[in-house]
């Protein structure tokens, strides 16, 4: 059984018991990697077993700078285990450095760090959550129309110091557009003013993939909603630290960042209402 990725994206390929694990192609940093193994098997990435569905099928995440060689774990019903070892293409990413920029405009005042450290703590818990969902496994559409203004693994230098990666895609877009769910899911984070994201919305895909979307002027669901894909969930904003209205959009496997863009067919301003 073969499971397609978009974007030239890189088959995992797992048989029967008595073979080997075999990659077709290299894969690459911030890509989402589907694989499959023998019913019974059980599989380790970066320290965690990994969730197997009945029909074998699983998923890992491979972060922005996720190194060279990564190991994946298979272990087989007798006990019996084989560590596959297989390479990563690596990235690199866009840089750009400002000088002259006030401390005060760059630095967080002390007085938000308890908010900012439970906003962190909320968002973190709604990215561990390991469901039988497989909504994964659907073909991802854009959430919102517009233009890309904003790319996945760059980083801003400000004074020569440098900023947290950008870890999403900007998609420039009027206020109070719509944002339609990209693939099915189950809401597990609404929040509606967090200090850097302000409106925040996080949807649950499946073992342990989920989407963020930041920045929004409205929020349309409620924690617990079940979500198709292409059903309206918000409208874009500019809430929270943000210079202007745009889609702040997001994809996690568990801790790993992914980039939303490896998953996708041609460009949002091209998007038409689902």
């Amino acid at each position: 059984m073969k499971i397609q990725i978009h974007f030239q994206l890189f088959f995992l390929f797992f048989v029967n018991v008595a073979q080997a694990v075999e990659i077709s192609t290299p894969l690459i940093q911030g890509a989402m990697v589907i694989g499959k193994t023998a019913v019974g098997n059980k599989i380790h990435f970066l320290g965690r077993e990994v969730r197997v569905n009945e029909e074998g099928i699983f998923v890992v995440g491979l972060g922005r700078d996720a190194p060279k060689k990564v190991n994946v774990t298979e272990t087989f019903p007798s006990g019996k285990q084989e560590v596959h070892r297989f390479a990563v293409k690596q990235r690199s990413y866009k840089e750009q450095r400002i000088e002259g920029v006030p401390k005060r405009t760059v630095q967080v005042p002390e007085a938000e760090l308890p908010r900012i450290r439970k906003e962190v703590k909320l968002t973190k818990s709604a990215r561990n959550i390991d469901s039988k969902r497989k909504d994964f496994l659907q073909s991802f559409i854009w959430p919102t129309k517009g233009v890309i203004t904003g790319v996945y693994g760059s980083r801003r230098f400000y004074n020569g110091e440098p900023r947290r990666p950008h870890f999403g895609i900007d998609i420039a877009a009027p206020k109070g557009s719509l944002v339609w769910a990209p693939i099915s899911g189950k809401v597990t984070l609404v929040h509606n003013d967090m200090y850097f994201s302000g409106g925040t919305l996080i949807i649950d895909h499946g073992h342990g993939v989920s989407s963020t979307f930041i920045h929004l002027s409205e929020i349309l669901v409620e924690e617990g909603d079940e979500i198709e894909q292409g059903g309206v969930i918000a409208k874009v904003g500019s809430t929270g630290r943000s210079t202007g209205p745009h889609l702040d959009w997001r994809i996690n496997w568990f801790e790993q960042r992914l980039d939303p863009q490896l998953l996708m067919d041609g460009p949002p301003e091209k998007l038409t209402q689902p």
